[in-house]
């Protein structure tokens, strides 16, 4: 059993993480100050996990003092960079705050596994490493389908190349899963990953953000300030929502691709950096580029490798092996007893679409978890899930929809109650395109948006304009 300090003030993450860690089966010692930390005999712990900013000081101050014992940090968002600090300092790892139940408990076992090999030697400790590998994957995706597998591949063999790769696939996919296994299988797992969502930071201060700055290059910039960019330095630096990127920070970042270096934000010196560019986006970048909304040049450079996440409704049975799984994280976060699904629940996720995709699917098994009755199987009414709208488009529509040639005679046409079906769709399409994008209309009809485009053009149902 694994003896673990916990170095936390904020009482409520303190105590969940001591009861997560338990569950676990390791032994916890915790405290809520550096200098408590300081005063415990660091050869009795088998990791030490602190938050960075502690009363009295930074949990960073531990590392030296912990000696062989490895440290892991725990830090917000807009102490990133600190963190990235520390794991140059000789932590083993940083986690973000809140973190995740099962995102923490597979580092903890991963860097105690790493640990173990750490005493080993030869031989042992490269089938031990091996063995980590198997048990502790990094990637974190679920999926056995054949378009998963081909992707699965596809990352086996980008991982190991300095190669920018391109992320396309809906949201709520797991985009960031692929980056992280990329990052993971690459020569630059040991170094820093740093994620940035370029759709979260306001347009104004993303280039500062990147870049970093100097002092006093704009209002409020107080001090030199490093950028993501430069912070992901030796290792990789993944963007989420590529296509919300301004122009102006395009084509700063269009330089680190070229010449592989940075300028921060009022600076007249530039310096290089080592960076692999992981980018992902749910939008066209190419339509994008041709509408003048995203630069040519740099969708080009991005686009060396394309990896393509499909939908969860193109998954076929691996929606019910992700619903599995999350059922049992959700049990283990909320201390609930193991819980089963309902043939009718079952049923119910398989048929959905979930144009939410995966995130979607989190939430409403999360939501089952809390409304379900203790003891009884999951009913399909508590995930919160209509699929009668998916429906609700008869397979005599889809099919004379998806149908190429254009419609006939009235006299030839089929009958869907006291509408003909040509005349359901522009029915469907008038009352619904006002709360409705183009892609749920077609998504509803059970048709591609090109297919949707056609039918509007030869039924003579212009494309309502925007206001």
């Amino acid at each position: 059993m694994s003896q673990i300090l916990v170095v936390e003030d904020e009482s409520i993450i303190r105590l969940t993480l001591r009861k997560l860690l338990q569950r676990h089966h390791h032994e916890v010692t915790d405290v809520d100050n550096l200098d408590d930390a300081k005063a415990q005999n660091f050869d009795n712990f088998d990791l030490i996990i602190s938050d960075l900013r502690l009363p009295g000081g930074d949990g960073t101050e531990l590392i030296e003092l912990a000696g062989d014992t490895p440290v892991l940090i725990m830090t917000s968002y807009a102490s990133l960079r600190s963190a990235v600090d520390a794991m140059k300092m000789g932590a083993v790892d940083y986690i973000a705050k809140p973190f995740d139940h099962d995102e923490m408990i597979r580092a903890v076992e991963r860097i105690l596994k790493e640990s173990q090999i750490s005493h080993q030697s030869g031989q042992q400790s490269e089938a031990m490493q091996q063995q980590v590998s198997s048990e502790y994957p990094v990637t974190g995706i679920i999926g056995s389908c054949p378009p998963m597998l081909l992707l699965f591949k596809k990352i086996s063999k980008v991982a190991r190349t300095d190669a920018t790769v391109l992320i396309q696939g809906e949201s709520g996919t797991g985009k960031e899963l692929v980056a992280k296994a990329l990052h993971q299988q690459s020569r630059r797992a040991d170094a820093p990953m740093i994620s940035v969502n370029c759709a979260a930071i306001p347009e104004t201060l993303i280039e500062s953000e990147l870049f970093g700055h100097e002092k006093g290059a704009f209002t409020g910039a107080t001090a030199q300030r490093q950028g993501l960019v430069e912070a992901a330095d030796g290792g990789t630096l993944f963007l989420d929502e590529i296509g919300e990127l301004p122009l102006e920070a395009q084509a700063r970042l269009l330089r680190v691709l070229q010449e592989g270096e940075i300028r921060r934000v009022g600076s007249v010196q530039s310096q290089k950096v080592d960076v692999r560019l992981v980018a992902a986006t749910h939008r066209n970048l190419k339509e994008l580029s041709g509408k003048g909304e995203f630069r040519e040049d740099l969708y080009y450079r991005l686009n060396v490798v394309e990896l393509h996440l499909p939908p969860l409704r193109e998954r076929g049975d691996d929606v019910l092996e992700l619903a599995q799984a999350m059922l049992k994280r959700s049990c283990d976060k909320m201390e609930q007893p193991p819980m089963s699904f309902s043939a009718d629940a079952l049923e119910a996720i398989r048929q959905y679409q979930w144009p939410g995709n995966v995130r979607e699917l989190e939430n409403a098994v999360e939501r089952a978890v809390i409304l379900a009755d203790e003891g009884e199987p999951i009913a399909a009414e508590f995930l919160g899930v209509d699929i009668s709208s998916d429906r609700y488009v008869s397979q005599a529509l889809q099919e004379n929809l998806l149908h190429s040639e254009p419609y006939g005679p009235s006299d030839t046409q089929q009958e869907q109650g006291d509408l003909s079906l040509d005349d359901y769709f522009v029915h469907f399409v008038l009352e619904n395109e006002t709360n409705m994008t183009e892609t749920d209309l077609a998504r509803k009809l059970g048709i591609s948006r090109k297919s949707l485009w056609e039918r509007r053009q030869r039924l003579g149902i212009p494309r309502k304009k925007a206001k």
